[in-house]
């Protein structure tokens, strides 16, 4: 059976406008019907311990000795500051009064990062890295966290990674892949292909970057080869399953995906899914019985891949995450 919740408070729940009840609608208007205005952050670039580095985006500078809540944001495949639901919540927070900073993953910043690895759906340990700094460097600070798409999923499977020891006060996953095979092949078919070719470009592009920055490149590529790869599953079986030490895409997917580790989670955690999502597949809808007691979680019937667009007027559209998140947060937060 399914989970669907069905909070007491309507206002809580998402339901699609009557101009907008297209799944793809959902997911392409939410990008373009988002407010223009960027946010000025604060950039750093953060050394990793073994020596590559990412970027880290912060909503304003914070002194050491800061009491507010800290969260931690992370991007979907191919995203960025610039990605318009970093930008919507990073202005929401900042009204909220809570600070917040935008952890790319490696490359995500515009620019190679300096080894030849990248980054995957499963990749916890730069997030663990960044949090233990996090945790020394603001030693009031409570820590939330908030991931998307590919984030999402990292954050699930960093919460059940870290069990009872989570640092995390809580967290929320916005459409979190949590089978990731099932994904490939859905993103592969029909109408989904769109955003299969969008986001293929996109690493492609990055990866012929870093092919031409490092002379020795670990594997057997060419531009050619990677010009050719028609497909995210290709894409992951050649460059992303081997460059990160999987055996192939079938290994990679089975041991990154976020599902396995829902039962282990042990702060607040809010997961949202809709059920139109044309990135994602019914095998992404967890049971009942995958779900730890701390899970909060809300199936959508509407809502597309991070859409979640309302409102009763299309000149005056409403981003129902940038509500539902700081509420959920604030609710887990000390004051």
């Amino acid at each position: 059976m399914q989970v669907d919740l069905r909070p007491a408070n309507s206002t809580q729940h998402f339901y699609a406008p009557w101009w907008l009840r297209n799944a793809h609608l959902q997911t392409i208007f939410a990008k373009y019907l988002s407010p223009r205005s960027k946010l000025q952050t604060v950039s750093e670039i953060f050394t990793l311990s073994d020596g590559d580095h990412l970027q880290l985006n912060w909503s304003e500078t914070l002194a050491v000795d800061e009491t507010r809540p800290l969260v931690v944001l992370l991007h979907g495949l191919a995203g960025d500051i610039n990605s318009h639901y970093i930008q919507g919540l990073m202005a929401v927070l900042k009204q909220q009064n809570l600070p917040c900073v935008l952890m790319h993953f490696r490359g995500c910043n515009g620019k190679p990062n300096k080894l030849a690895r990248a980054y995957h759906s499963g990749d916890t340990a730069d997030l663990a890295e960044v949090i233990g700094m996090l945790q020394q460097r603001f030693p009031k600070m409570p820590l939330a966290a908030v991931g998307f798409s590919l984030g999402a999923n990292v954050l699930v499977k960093y919460c059940g990674e870290q069990t009872e020891q989570n640092p995390l006060r809580a967290a929320v996953a916005v459409c979190p892949p949590l089978s990731l095979a099932a994904c490939a092949k859905r993103i592969n078919q029909g109408s989904s292909k769109i955003y299969q070719s969008y986001l293929l470009k996109r690493l492609k592009s990055a990866t012929l970057q870093k092919l031409a920055s490092h002379p020795e490149f670990p594997l057997s590529l060419t531009p050619e080869q990677i010009q050719g790869m028609r497909s995210i599953e290709e894409f992951d079986e050649h460059y992303t399953a081997p460059i990160h030490g999987f055996v192939n895409a079938k290994e990679y997917y089975q041991r990154a995906s976020g599902m396995a580790f829902l039962k282990q989670i042990c702060i607040p955690t809010l997961i949202i899914h809709a059920k139109d999502d044309p990135f994602l597949t019914d095998a992404v809808i967890p049971q009942a019985a995958d779900l730890s007691p701390f899970i909060d979680y809300q199936l959508c019937q509407n809502g597309g891949h991070v859409g979640f667009v309302q409102g009763r007027h299309p000149l005056k559209p409403q981003f129902w995450l940038n509500t539902r998140i700081p509420a959920f947060l604030l609710s887990h937060l000390p004051q």
